[in-house]
């Protein structure tokens, strides 16, 4: 499975396959018919109020990253379009912010790369070279950071403020 995630900025190219915006705003100063979209798949991006409590601070990211794949897995139906286009052929996530390493097209990405994979496998593909976990990915032993925790556990960190 090819997934490429690229700024709504950059041009599009012809090895991009299906371009999907993941956004839920449309980007500032940019056309629709240049952006050569397959669809604008708004239901995927974080809800307004992640967005707003991210605000694309780095310092957030490990929690933004765990906040918005809860939101993804409520998602299911939207997530399966993607998917299903995946399936198919290279994908490409357009996003507008300007950190490329930390917007929900990285997380997306991460998330559907794990299902092409299976899941169920103890195998850890985000780890750090040395073999440390990458910060964010792993808060437990054989359970990936987007799968919640079983009714009544509480997490042992403080609550940060919530979107």
């Amino acid at each position: 499975m090819e997934i490429r995630i690229k700024r709504v900025y950059e041009p599009p190219e012809s090895g991009d396959g299906a371009r999907f915006l993941v956004d839920r705003l449309w980007p500032r100063g940019v056309g629709k018919e240049s952006l050569r979209l397959d669809g604008w798949l708004r239901e995927l991006a974080p809800s307004d109020a992640l967005r707003r409590w991210f605000g694309h601070d780095p310092s957030r990211w490990a929690e933004f990253r765990r906040r918005y794949r809860l939101e993804l897995a409520g998602k299911p139906d939207a997530l399966a379009e993607l998917r299903a286009a995946a399936a198919r052929g290279p994908v490409t996530l357009l996003y507008a912010a300007r950190d490329p390493l930390h917007n929900q097209a990285v997380v997306l990405r991460e998330l559907l790369l794990e299902d092409s994979v299976g899941s169920g496998s103890d195998l850890d593909r985000t780890q750090a070279p040395g073999g440390r976990h990458a910060a964010g990915t792993r808060s437990h032993p054989g359970r990936t950071s987007f799968e919640q925790r079983p009714a009544g556990a509480r997490s042992k960190r403080p609550k940060s403020s919530q979107p």
